[in-house]
């Protein structure tokens, strides 16, 4: 059970939120338990859904977007956020099972998607203290600035959905997936 509230439906969210869900609604068809939660602050919800869809607007496709997501809540623990982006990266991104495991131990069997997500995982992991060489062979791989910049994005907000889930224990509303005990490859 949550330790915050999560609206039972669209209608229990608070007023200004609602329309907000009702695009989330529109757009998956569904309105997973996270938004609902994030809704009891409708700036938050902006905010997130403000960033997500800016984010989607980028450069990386959307595979590697789900494969950052994979690896970040890896890394984070984050049971909530490792069973949706599985069921997103599976049915959504069309990842395979095996990428979703390289994933979510740090890396791709895709040889410029395992860069970024390397990366990203190194972000995680160092608080974004990352070294010279850790940038180099993100760019090595053919990241140029704006798409290192958007993997970092990608990192800061799949963190912070991470350490909301966390706080507080959203019931996980997709196919259970446990995290890995260890955290993710360098």
């Amino acid at each position: 059970m949550s330790r915050l509230t999560t609206p039972a439906s669209v209608d229990a969210a608070p007023a200004s939120a609602r329309p907000l869900l009702d695009a989330v609604h529109k757009q998956i068809g569904s309105v997973p338990n996270l938004f609902r939660l994030v809704a009891n602050s409708p700036a938050a919800l902006e905010g997130y859904l403000g960033m997500s869809g800016a984010l989607a607007k980028g450069s990386l496709p959307a595979q590697t977007r789900e494969r950052i997501a994979l690896a970040v809540a890896q890394i984070n623990d984050c049971g909530y956020c490792l069973s949706a982006h599985s069921f997103l990266g599976k049915n959504l991104a069309k990842l395979s099972e095996a990428e979703i495991a390289a994933n979510r131990h740090g890396g791709s069997l895709d040889p410029k998607a395992d860069a970024a997500v390397r990366f990203a995982a190194k972000v995680v992991r160092e608080r974004g203290h990352v070294s010279d060489a850790d940038v180099q062979a993100v760019r090595m791989a053919g990241y140029d600035d704006a798409q290192i910049v958007e993997i970092v994005q990608h990192v800061a907000l799949n963190t912070w959905t991470n350490y909301v889930n966390s706080v507080a224990q959203t019931e996980i509303d997709f196919p259970v997936v446990e995290p890995h005990r260890h955290t993710a490859a360098a």
